[in-house]
């Protein structure tokens, strides 16, 4: 790990003018990620600024019904909330789907959604890798790529995104709040918030140097069932191959999100539309314009038969 000083913020528009006013500066929290890129020397920031004084840790009910999540709260306590449980539960659900316990203790809601990709060729320093060294090239096309991504995909990037949480957020519709180096906020769809690689998949999200996120907020509950399901390697611990978010409504209309399957959390609501047609409808347009390598083409029926899945569980 390569040398760095430190300095802990008082207020979140401090904060987010001390990184965007030192180059190479990178905010810290629970630094689940942002430490073990540190460590392979994957990510070098040259100063840290502590957020975790700055008292966004609340979990409030909103005027509208809704409920605001702070970007401190952690997983476990997001996970476990009561408003969450009841009814928001496709978002418990994908949380302890994710990581470890121990993980879940110290992660916090921003830093979640701002986890970086587990492509193997971006943890490899000897491979080529357009998102940790742009114009170098991607040995991931063409390479092993199982668990990357069949859609939304370019010719310098097939990373995925590999969160839980934030495939439930996007199924759920949450907006983003954050505060720019300026000291204005701002709130974004969490739909806009995370990019597809294009020509410049070094850049994840759509925040400006030094943008902070200092809050989610869920609009207020839509019924239905809520589930996810989660296909992956192993039982636990393991990152999706395929994940599908799903709020299921009696009528048989519904909302999902995939995981697994794209640089960001994958939804097409027009596709929704023919989700009383059954879990083929629904995929055939989600992924038609999937572009797959020789070895990850299963994730289209994966991601078809994850759905039915789903589908079948809300009528049980």
């Amino acid at each position: 790990m390569r040398a760095f000083t430190y300095e802990r913020a008082r207020t979140p528009a401090e904060a987010a003018a001390a990184v965007a006013g030192r180059p190479g500066a990178k905010f810290i929290a629970g630094g689940t990620n942002l430490l073990d890129l540190m460590k392979l020397e994957i990510e070098t920031p040259e100063h840290l600024v502590d957020v975790q004084d700055l008292r966004l840790d609340r979990i409030e009910d909103t005027e509208e019904g809704g409920l605001r999540i702070g970007t401190l709260v952690t997983n476990t306590a997001l996970a476990s909330h009561p408003r969450v449980r009841r009814d928001y539960g496709v978002l418990t659900k994908a949380i302890v789907a994710g990581a470890s316990g121990q993980l879940r203790n110290k992660a916090t809601t921003g830093g979640n959604l701002l986890q970086r990709t587990r492509c193997p060729y971006f943890y490899d320093t000897d491979q080529a890798c357009n998102k940790r060294e742009p114009g170098t090239g991607c040995s991931a096309i063409g390479g092993f790529a199982r668990q990357l991504a069949v859609v939304g995909v370019s010719e310098s990037c097939i990373a995925t995104y590999p969160g839980d949480m934030a495939v439930a957020m996007r199924v759920l519709d949450a907006v983003v709040e954050t505060v720019t180096p300026r000291g204005e906020t701002r709130s974004l769809a969490i739909s806009e918030l995370h990019r597809l690689p294009g020509d410049a998949p070094h850049k994840d999200v759509n925040l400006e140097p030094g943008e902070l996120i200092t809050a989610v907020t869920l609009p207020r509950p839509i019924g239905g069932t809520h589930s996810y399901h989660k296909v992956r390697d192993r039982s636990s611990y393991a990152f999706a191959l395929v994940s599908v978010a799903a709020v299921l409504q009696p009528d048989g209309s519904g909302r999902v999100a995939f995981g697994g399957v794209a640089h960001k959390p994958w939804r097409m609501e027009a596709a929704e539309s023919a989700m009383p047609d059954g879990a083929s409808a629904v995929a055939d347009r989600v992924f038609a314009d999937a572009r797959p390598q020789p070895d990850n083409a299963f994730k289209v029926t994966l991601a078809k038969r994850t759905l039915a899945a789903a589908i079948s569980e809300s009528r049980a």
